[in-house]
């Protein structure tokens, strides 16, 4: 038991350490390829050179005006910024990251897109959501579940914050099989 905790403290600090070392940029080809010119336009460029996923859950959501939203792993804040323009005003878009330099930038980017009247961005960890219970809508994540050591501990969070009715719309990876012990075992496999 010490050591799995061991092991998943490891991992977290090494994905922390690998996130916080990327550069602004990155990003520019991932959004490229999962989000259409007039969604990429709804959000200022630095939020697009942050994005990091792996697709667009704003998209599937049917976020509707008036909705709060949980972007769990929000980065520099594209999907977050995307849900806060769908619920509005009236709504609430909250961006959830490990890091407090990804919330600084995401803030940033909503005041650039002017959502920050009712857009946040919080510090906190996926498998200890900084929320009450039943307090969003919807939860979305893109490309965050899968870093987690403790993927089920996540889940559970997730639906401890939806409120009645709430759903859940992800993009993540998944691994068909088993993998390796050595990728398996690798902390750095887990950042990439």
């Amino acid at each position: 038991m010490a050591r799995d905790l061991m092991f998943q403290q490891e991992i977290k600090a090494t994905v922390q350490r690998a996130y916080a070392a990327i550069t602004g940029g990155a990003g520019e080809t991932v959004a490229r390829r999962h989000y259409r010119d007039h969604e990429l336009a709804e959000v200022p460029p630095g939020a697009v050179a942050w994005a990091l996923g792996v697709g667009n859950p704003v998209r599937y959501a049917r976020l509707q005006s008036g909705q709060a939203v949980l972007d769990v792993g929000s980065g520099g804040g594209i999907d977050t910024i995307l849900a806060a323009k769908r619920v509005g005003p009236e709504g609430h878009a909250i961006g959830l990251d490990v890091l407090e330099e990804m919330c600084e930038r995401g803030r940033g980017h909503a005041a650039q897109a002017g959502v920050e009247g009712w857009t946040e961005f919080r510090q906190g960890e996926m498998e200890a959501i900084p929320l009450p219970d039943g307090s969003v809508d919807v939860a979305i994540s893109n490309g965050v579940l899968n870093l987690s050591a403790r993927k089920s501990r996540a889940l559970a969070e997730i639906f401890r914050v939806l409120g009645p009715g709430g759903r859940i719309c992800m993009a993540d990876l998944t691994v068909e099989g088993e993998l390796p012990p050595e990728v398996a075992n690798d902390q750095s496999a887990w950042a990439g």
